[in-house]
């Protein structure tokens, strides 16, 4: 199920071009156009759901989640680290209403960075 008037779903269907990282049957994982590390990957299912929230079935979610890890060793972070981060509603500013995933990596993060990310 897509959302004619979702952009991430634009992208996962291949109507938007994209830099591609990952994608399979499920999920497709792409750059952010706003990357705030070395390391923005976004990592969003086909079907869309507004958010985390959004009673994403077990099976969906763990496609997402397990596509986290392979995005991680494309991108060459899994040694060294990198942050998953999933912002969830206007409050945290989840700017585009398609649940996706953020991996960030590449450079040392401080704890509590409020810069981190906003998506």
């Amino acid at each position: 199920m897509q959302r004619d008037d979702c952009i991430f779903c634009k992208i996962a269907a291949g109507e938007i071009p994209s830099t591609k990282v990952y994608e399979d049957d499920a999920v497709v994982a792409f750059e952010d156009l706003s990357p705030m590390m070395p390391v923005h990957t976004l990592i969003v299912p086909r079907n869309h759901y507004d958010n985390i929230a959004d009673g994403i079935p077990v099976e969906e979610m763990g496609r997402l989640f397990e596509a986290v890890g392979k995005v991680a060793d494309l991108k060459g972070v899994r040694e060294s680290g990198f942050r998953v981060v999933v912002n969830t509603g206007d409050d945290a500013c989840q700017s585009v209403h398609h649940v996706h995933v953020h991996v960030l990596g590449g450079a040392q993060m401080n704890d509590g960075d409020p810069s981190l990310p906003q998506a």
